[in-house]
């Protein structure tokens, strides 16, 4: 497997996510969500590509290979648990979801598996 960047980790969650949203995903959709322009998406798509996390069919359509879907649930699954995590300090919506994307690409598993075992103890 290529190696992990913080940008293929975000451009893969986005298409796990959008993939949920509207069943099919094309680069369009990317650069809706992201506000990036077409010409950085294509660059990006290219990169994935060239990784082997993502396939394109003729029409467009973006799937994530095996590789590729391992990442994006991983990232998109510390997200969820560290934006929950935060918010449950306290912290408002918005900002837990800006750290927790910031946080997600450089959290040790060591820390997300004490979160995780903190949050299943709060929930007993």
């Amino acid at each position: 497997m290529a190696s992990r960047t913080q940008s293929s980790e975000d451009y893969l969650e986005t298409i796990l996510i959008l993939r949920e949203h509207l069943g099919n995903v094309r680069s369009i959709d990317i650069v809706n969500e992201t506000g990036y322009t077409k010409p950085s998406i294509s660059v990006a798509m290219k990169k994935l590509r060239h990784n082997g996390l993502i396939t394109m069919d003729r029409s467009g359509y973006i799937y994530l290979t095996p590789d590729g879907e391992k990442i994006a649930t991983e990232t998109y699954n510390k997200h969820c648990l560290l934006k929950k995590f935060f918010m449950s300090l306290g912290v408002s919506e918005s900002t837990a979801e800006e750290d927790a994307c910031k946080i997600e690409h450089e959290i040790s598993r060591e820390t997300i598996m004490c979160i995780i075992k903190s949050q299943n103890e709060r929930e007993k």
